[in-house]
């Protein structure tokens, strides 16, 4: 019997976002990687004081690194946590993410205090400006295009995520190579 290796699977939590025990909680309690894109917001209490909450970017989206054999019994037995299905693959063929292209996403993901997310219908074309790759610095050898926006000096590299997720991480003119057209 061949043994079944351990890959990311893009995951929904059908949980209210003010739920107690959302899906990515209540995995990571179990033993499993998982990563849910994490924002800062502002929230204010009954009592009128603001409080920063760190919470889930895109609330039903979350990715696990597991196996079938141990990620099915649970969703089987959570009836609020489901499987995304890939599209014109097969019957209920459960959406994947490489290894290496995750790693690479969630590294980039950690090295910004504010990263922006943005879900690949948001990006325009007219978003992406001059192609890129990174020399020196933390996100060194990364290729990509540069986030083009209004008033800002700051420099983001997009980082995409297959068809679920983008990703803006700020990077210092110095490290930026432009490539040819």
């Amino acid at each position: 019997m061949p043994v079944e290796e351990a890959q990311w699977f893009a995951m929904r939590d059908l949980t209210r976002p003010n739920a107690k025990m959302p899906a990515f909680r209540m995995l990571s309690e179990r033993g499993f990687e998982v990563f849910t894109p994490m924002v800062t917001k502002l929230s204010v209490n009954p009592a009128g004081k603001k409080l920063r909450l760190h919470v889930p970017a895109i609330h039903d989206l979350l990715f696990v690194h597991s196996t079938t054999s141990a990620l099915d019994p649970i969703v089987e037995h959570t009836p609020t946590l489901q499987y995304r299905y890939a599209k014109g693959l097969g019957y209920r063929v459960p959406m994947t993410v490489r290894t290496a292209e995750m790693a690479r996403f969630i590294f980039a993901a950690s090295l910004t205090e504010s990263p922006q997310y943005y879900q690949p219908s948001e990006i325009t074309p007219d978003m992406y400006g001059r192609r890129v790759r990174i020399i020196g610095g933390p996100m060194d050898g990364y290729e990509g295009f540069l986030l083009k926006a209004r008033g800002t000096r700051k420099r983001r590299l997009i980082v995409n995520l297959d068809t679920f997720l983008a990703l803006a991480v700020e990077v210092a003119p110095e490290f930026i190579a432009l490539l040819p057209d």
